[in-house]
């Protein structure tokens, strides 16, 4: 059965939202490679609405641009995105898709499907939250940058 990982970028003091404001000038080379560890290899993503529009908003144009994380955002684009929402979308990112019927049930279904990979998640913080009552995220485990705190790595 597949597992469920979820990358979250989380402060000390539990903030997990508008990484903007306080992750993105901490980012370096280390924290990009356990980024790539943990979503790269997936070929599934579930993600909530809200991470969803945020990838979609950016990873298609970067992928285009061929910048240095253009191979990144390839390999997000190729896997399969699953979007847990109450809302009917326009899906305009490909391989995207809605989560139909119950999460729970559904996430369960996913895990069952055959693939040698993870299925991961990033941000999403309310999803991760409902999947972690169910018990249907397995073990939960806190890791710094990759589950090593280099020296670079401040404010992880």
């Amino acid at each position: 059965m597949r597992k469920i990982t979820a990358g979250l970028f989380i402060s000390l003091d539990g903030v997990v939202e508008d990484p903007q404001d306080w992750h993105f000038p901490y980012f370096n080379e280390e924290m990009g490679q356990a980024v790539d560890a943990q979503m790269g290899s997936a070929d599934t993503l579930l993600l909530g609405r809200r991470t969803y529009d945020s990838f979609a908003g950016a990873w298609p144009d970067r992928e285009k641009a061929g910048g240095e994380d253009a191979d990144f955002a390839r390999k997000l684009g190729d896997a399969r995105k699953i979007v847990v929402t109450g809302q009917d979308l326009d899906f305009t990112w490909r391989n995207s898709e809605r989560l139909r019927g119950d999460l729970v049930e559904a996430v369960t279904a996913l895990k069952k499907e055959p693939s040698t990979s993870d299925i991961a998640m990033s941000g999403s913080v309310s999803v991760v939250r409902r999947l972690l009552r169910a018990s249907r995220a397995g073990g939960a485990r806190r890791g710094r940058c990759g589950g090593r705190r280099p020296a670079s790595c401040q404010g992880c």
